[in-house]
């Protein structure tokens, strides 16, 4: 890592470096459809990567810019003082689901935040702007997160609806409680916010009334879905006649929702082709295939998570530094004996790097 010991260079300059990100990534962009639509989160945060460094070069950012990616935010980091967050989607649109209001794992010694997008369908382009000027929304898909529209317009944000900035909304000890409130008031006649309780990991108190699994939205089984991969990993071992136990327990209790039929909710799909780091594909359970698909969901509950908590779910003594390491490995200990530890270990860390 290549530190700086000049002063911070001001925002108008930091500005300046992103539209030449901006540009040279468009300029480059041009007839490379094939290239860039075939690029995944952790690629795309490269190509960002490579874009700043080349463009601060004879600038007071040049061997300053650090990629860090994985479980941190935001991904790139400039003179340990702005950061670059990159989002992007395959469709030909500028919006996405972003990351958590939480920002539980935000580097400390970050204080302004870009937000670069790819919009990796044709035509591709790019485009970068303050993090808090594109944020429109809430999703409820699970741990609240932002809505990212790249082409919001002034007075529109989130933060503007609520009339609470970024920066105090994110210093908050709790940034749920006004998200919820807002959203609360709304509410139409016979509308609810159920995810609007759920500020821990850890409901403190069993709910009033229960329902059936059926009766749920599909986000809403999406939901807890990805809660329980996330927080039982035995949901997922090759040959256990008790693995769904403790889910289902927990599901009835803490969440008050009765499935009469678990096996189906994880283990419905039989087989789907998953590929290794080395490109080949190999055929997996289908619940792969879910994790693939909603690997960032996963990824929030098990960094958001309280540790105590993980450690009683995970039935471990204590938890990693790196939670999504530990959460692979306890996985592949118990994976179906014709795929093996260390070929699900790869699979699983392919997914989530």
């Amino acid at each position: 890592m290549i530190i700086s010991e000049n002063n911070k260079p001001s925002l108008d300059i930091f500005q300046g470096l992103m539209r030449n990100v901006d540009t040279l990534l468009n300029t480059e962009a041009v007839g490379r459809e094939t290239y860039y639509s075939k690029r995944n989160g952790t690629q795309l945060e490269e190509d960002v990567f490579d874009a700043m460094s080349r463009c601060a070069v004879n600038t007071e950012f040049e061997g300053t810019i650090q990629l860090v990616s994985g479980a941190s935010f935001p991904d790139i980091v400039a003179n340990k003082f702005y950061g670059v967050e990159v989002k992007s989607t395959n469709k030909n649109h500028w919006k996405s689901i972003g990351s958590s209001i939480l920002e539980s794992t935000r580097n400390q010694e970050v204080e302004r935040i870009y937000l670069t997008f790819g919009k990796l369908g044709a035509p591709i382009s790019f485009m970068s702007r303050p993090y808090e000027q594109c944020l429109s929304g809430i999703s409820v898909t699970h741990y609240p997160r932002y809505q990212i529209d790249m082409e919001l317009k002034d007075g529109e944000t989130i933060f503007d609806k609520m009339g609470i900035p970024y920066d105090e909304l994110r210093k908050m000890e709790n940034p749920v409680s006004p998200v919820s409130k807002y959203y609360k008031s709304k509410l139409k006649s016979g509308e609810s916010l159920w995810w609007a309780a759920d500020t821990d990991i850890e409901e403190t108190t069993a709910p009033p009334t229960v329902k059936l699994w059926s009766a749920l939205t599909p986000t809403e089984k999406i939901y807890y879905t990805v809660r329980g991969y996330a927080l039982f990993p035995e949901i997922l071992s090759h040959a256990s006649s008790k693995k769904y136990q403790r889910y289902a327990l927990w599901l009835a209790t803490n969440c008050g929702v009765i499935n009469t039929n678990i096996r189906d909710q994880f283990s419905a799909g039989g087989k789907v082709d998953i590929m290794t780091p080395n490109g080949i594909y190999v055929k997996m359970p289908a619940a792969f295939g879910r994790i693939e698909k909603h690997y960032e969901l996963i990824k929030d509950t098990i960094l958001e998570a309280d540790e105590k908590i993980l450690c009683e779910y995970w039935n471990v003594s204590k938890i990693d530094t790196d939670r999504l390491k530990q959460w692979c490995e306890i996985v592949s200990a118990s994976a179906d004996e014709n795929i093996g530890y260390q070929k699900t270990l790869e699979i699983l860390t392919n997914i989530f790097q």
